[in-house]
């Protein structure tokens, strides 16, 4: 198991050499050439590690991986894309949480907490009238598990949502209509709150650009929950900057941690947090559940749950 530092490891783990009768190690980055060697499988809990690749001639004995995050992109490379280990992510765990993240963050938009706060730090009463979210639109970027549950959440509150993937639909249960995100210019002025659920791929990188914010309305309110390459941070900049879009709710970056010098924290109308919109109390303990079941099931020969489509990046089924 490769974890962030010696002694953060999964909650239980100790357990797990008697319990699943298996040789566990646990590594660094720094150990994992030598921890990798004769491992049929491995756990990244560091998910944002990129060992593997730079000690991939070390692990032939490796059939499958599974990643402690619903995101792949930073595992993914052509030798292990192309070769027969199988890849498992966390699918599930953080749906919930994130759909909570995104509506606290929705509603802390529209009634204008911000100016709250800022007020109260300087003691200053001053009435204003901030905005409702009833029948205000938002439009959801990613159309798998995460992004479905978002909409869900927003609807129950009752926000209007649309889903935007790979291809349209019509009818969807959870979102009603689903457009391209391919021609997310082209609709983007419908939503109050565009929303970034979607996995970092190809096809995404990048696709929030200074054509798609110019697009957006003056007072819409961009999250983003998935991956921070999917905008462009400086086009982003100028956009608040100028007051072309009414605000953003970042957790994602294209450098993490964001550097103290990053122009966005100082933006206005931008609330940033420490990615960690998906990490509410247990979800250590959520994410060491998840792979244990999956271990008994791999042991067994039994399917696994979650296995990821290499060359597409993510779990197929929705997205």
């Amino acid at each position: 198991m490769l974890c962030a530092k010696p002694d953060d490891r999964p909650p239980g783990s100790d357990g797990w050499a008697d319990d699943l009768a298996v040789d566990v190690r646990f590594c660094t980055a720094d150990g994992l050439a030598d921890a990798v060697r004769g491992a049929r499988a491995l756990l990244l809990w560091d998910y944002f590690s990129t060992a593997v690749r730079d000690v991939w001639s070390h692990a032939g004995d490796l059939e499958w991986i599974h990643i402690t995050a619903a995101g792949v992109d930073t595992l993914l490379f052509d030798g292990l894309t192309e070769s027969d280990v199988v890849v498992t992510n966390a699918r599930g765990v953080f749906d919930r949480p994130l759909a909570e993240f995104v509506l606290g963050a929705v509603i802390a938009h529209a009634k204008d907490s911000r100016t709250s706060y800022a007020l109260q730090a300087r003691h200053e009463w001053r009435h204003r009238e901030t905005r409702g979210i009833t029948g205000a639109h938002a439009l959801v970027v990613g159309t798998g598990g995460i992004g479905r549950e978002i909409a869900k959440l927003l609807r129950a509150a009752g926000l209007t949502v649309r889903g935007a993937g790979r291809r349209p639909v019509t009818g969807d249960p959870d979102f009603g209509e689903i457009v391209s995100s391919a021609d997310l210019s082209a609709i983007v002025g419908w939503c109050d709150h565009l929303i970034l659920a979607a996995p970092l791929t190809a096809q995404t990188r990048g696709l929030v650009d200074a054509e798609v914010l110019s697009a957006m309305k003056p007072d819409a309110h961009l999250v983003n929950i998935a991956r921070g390459p999917m905008v462009d941070e400086a086009a982003l900049l100028d956009a608040l900057s100028a007051g072309r879009i009414g605000g953003a709710t970042l957790d994602v970056f294209d450098t993490e941690p964001l550097p103290r010098e990053h122009p966005l924290w100082d933006a206005p109308n931008v609330t940033i947090t420490a990615h960690m919109s998906a990490d509410v109390v247990g979800w250590r303990e959520n994410l060491a559940a998840q792979f244990t079941e999956n271990a008994r099931r791999w042991l067994a020969g039994e399917e696994l749950h979650n296995v990821v489509d290499k060359k597409l990046g993510y779990v197929p089924g929705g997205q």
